[in-house]
């Protein structure tokens, strides 16, 4: 077997991993959180679905390769809670070294297109990113309003909270924005958000 498909081939068995990184978010059907892999699948499926929403011209397929891979990171450095203040002091250093060893399982221009994908997310400068950061905050509000808070109330997460992890986002899609909005108030006023 060549060398550039033994890499290739050996990075997407090591993605098998995500299946079974668990997030703080519930799926619909079953009493059971997410896995990493799912999350990044519904993402992919949303940036297809909702592009139209956004305030600008984006590129579907950058968008969909930036959220199919920008939690591929925490095979090593584990999922960190949004609202884990102590776990996101170290988040971004647990994250870079982690983008460097997997991305770096690839061949070298696929490493060097991953990784700078990756570092658009994170950096969240760009309309695709931005866009992508967008989705990436709608996917888990959307499960945990239609969960009845469930993950809000486990961890006692306050309105402003959630609305703060938005606001900086909303100028991407008015419709999005109005979306979250309508969300947050409606969960408030059923107490699945403490004020």
């Amino acid at each position: 077997m060549e060398d550039r498909l033994r890499k290739q081939l050996s990075f997407i068995l090591e993605l098998d991993k995500m299946k079974n990184l668990y997030r703080q978010t519930y799926v619909l059907h079953e009493d059971r959180k997410e896995n990493d892999a799912e999350h990044s699948w519904h993402l992919a499926l949303m940036t297809f679905l909702l592009a139209e929403y956004a305030n600008y011209q984006v590129d579907v397929t950058k968008v969909m390769k930036m959220v199919l891979i920008h939690d591929v990171v925490e095979i090593d450095a584990g999922d960190t809670y949004c609202y884990d203040a102590e776990g996101n002091k170290s988040k971004a250093e647990r994250e870079e070294k982690a983008a460097r060893r997997i991305f770096g399982m690839l061949p070298e221009d696929q490493y060097n297109e991953f990784y700078e994908l990756w570092r658009e997310f994170e950096d969240s400068h760009t309309k695709e990113a931005r866009f992508a950061a967008v989705l990436d905050r709608l996917q888990p509000l959307l499960l945990n309003y239609t969960r009845k808070g469930i993950s809000w109330q486990e961890h006692g997460i306050k309105k402003d909270q959630v609305l703060k992890r938005n606001v900086e986002y909303f100028a991407e899609s008015d419709k999005i924005a109005e979306l979250i909005t309508s969300i947050l108030d409606d969960a408030t006023e059923k107490g699945w958000l403490k004020t």
